[in-house]
């Protein structure tokens, strides 16, 4: 990579950065031909994240009769992720719109990043079509960290 690239590259997070984290445990079928685990699994480990934010038992902030969608991913591949072990995941809010929210995550195996990630989050009624968030909402989303972006 040349010397331009790298130096305008950030420095990737600490998981200590993000206010929600959960892990997931790697299984042998995530891995690929060449050894590590593919690049497919990594939106399902930052799924994780966001499916335990958004659908946690103990913080229920969706609206009567809405669900929650992800509208939008985008990762950056930073480093290989190799089987067997754990990948812990950091999850934290960006920015809070009408009914969407900007998602920020990173995935770190052995305490070293190895993915960054924003996904963009609509809340939906029944109708699927976007659902402005309850006040409510916008309190339980602000909780996990807008204005912490590095």
């Amino acid at each position: 990579m040349p010397e331009a690239a790298k130096s305008q590259r950030p420095e990737p997070p600490t998981l200590d950065r993000f206010p929600h984290r959960t892990y997931d445990k790697l299984r042998y079928r995530d891995t690929d031909r060449q050894g590590h685990v593919n690049n497919a699994v990594f939106a399902t480990l930052l799924d994780t994240g966001r499916t335990e934010l958004f659908y946690d038992p103990d913080r229920p902030f969706a609206d009567t009769g809405c669900t929650f969608v992800t509208a939008r991913l985008t990762i950056d591949f930073l480093a290989e992720i190799n089987w067997p072990g754990r990948v812990d995941v950091g999850t934290r809010i960006g920015k809070i719109g009408r009914s969407s929210t900007t998602v920020d995550q990173a995935l770190f195996q052995d305490g070293r990043c190895v993915a960054t990630a924003t996904a963009i989050v609509v809340q939906v009624g029944a109708d699927g079509r976007g659902q402005a968030f309850s006040q409510h909402a916008i309190d339980v989303l602000t909780s996990y960290g807008p204005g912490l972006a590095d």
